[in-house]
């Protein structure tokens, strides 16, 4: 008797062991690692885009205590909406403006700094120190420094130069905002493309000398070929992030004069939290992420072309 109940508890301690196999822990662990992960994405990615595609079906007044089905109605508004293509083109002039600027000094300063000259550590952090201020204090003080008596026209007043009302002008309201933008970020991609450039070969570029190429050679067709996946990662990041630009509107023209600097995030606000047509509002979210998903993987599509050791 004893020893057929040993026997049967072998049997099930074998047949436990034969499907807790090795292969089943791995995967057990892969899945608890990844959970934390793919429920952040369920929670505040996909969560919110279902939920904002369910509103923009709905006309939901808060004021009222109303949330009525309205179908493609916003929709066709948003088509029939007359300030959608004076948006859209503010916000076609603020995105492009800010990432060539953006950019373009970024690298331009990575190059710079990533010489062996004396005192770079210390430019190095004085042009990073903005990417760690408030953004809302960032903006509030350059607000102040561009107003008509404030203190840029004031440094331009020494030098003999009326300065404009910075602010209150459509094209200079358009370049404040950038270069204020500009300014507060181009140092998180400095730092970026200077590690980049510290991870490129120095052969490459003595065996370069040793053929005669010119400083201007050396960077187009070394320096640029090998921080290409660099400048991919931070295109994408400088261009979804122009696309979502809030605080400096807000703060610096609250979208004026006129709809000059009204990008598309700004007249969302204005229409769910400002005119209370939150319908419209979650229909102009889904807009903004259309274009923002179509510049992403336009950019990532196009990366065979241009990106070092991509095919």
């Amino acid at each position: 008797m004893a020893l057929g109940l040993r026997a049967a508890a072998r049997t099930a301690r074998q047949g436990r062991t034969g499907w807790w196999t090795a292969t089943r822990r791995d995967h057990l662990v892969g899945y608890l690692f990844v959970a934390p992960q793919v429920a952040g994405s369920l929670l505040f990615v996909f969560l919110p885009l279902a939920l904002v595609s369910w509103y923009s079906l709905h006309e939901w007044n808060v004021l009222a205590d109303t949330f009525d089905f309205v179908g493609a109605d916003n929709y066709r508004h948003l088509l029939a909406d007359p300030n959608v293509p004076k948006v859209l083109t503010a916000t076609a002039l603020f995105s492009a403006g800010l990432v060539v600027v953006n950019l373009s000094l970024a690298l331009l300063l990575a190059v710079l700094l990533n010489q062996r000259l004396r005192g770079t550590v210390v430019f190095r952090t004085l042009f990073f120190s903005p990417v760690v201020v408030s953004l809302v204090a960032w903006t509030i003080v350059w607000g102040f420094l561009l107003q008509r008596d404030g203190g840029v026209n004031a440094l331009l007043q020494a030098v003999g130069v009326e300065g404009p009302n910075w602010l209150r002008t459509g094209p200079t309201a358009m370049a404040s905002v950038i270069a204020v933008q500009v300014v507060k970020n181009v140092g998180l991609n400095m730092v970026l493309f200077l590690a980049a450039l510290q991870g490129v070969p120095k052969e490459l570029y003595e065996a370069a000398r040793l053929d005669g190429a010119g400083a201007w050679t050396r960077f187009a067709r070394i320096t640029l070929p090998m921080i290409s996946p660099t400048v991919l990662l931070t295109s994408i990041i400088t261009v979804a992030g122009s696309l979502q630009v809030f605080a400096q509107i807000a703060v610096l023209t609250q979208g004026g004069p006129g709809t000059s600097t009204t990008v598309l995030v700004y007249y969302l606000y204005q229409q769910a939290f400002q005119f209370h047509h939150f319908g419209y509002g979650a229909t102009l979210s889904a807009l903004l992420f259309v274009i923002v998903l179509a510049l992403t993987v336009l950019q990532w599509r196009l990366r065979r072309r241009w990106v070092f050791l991509e095919s």
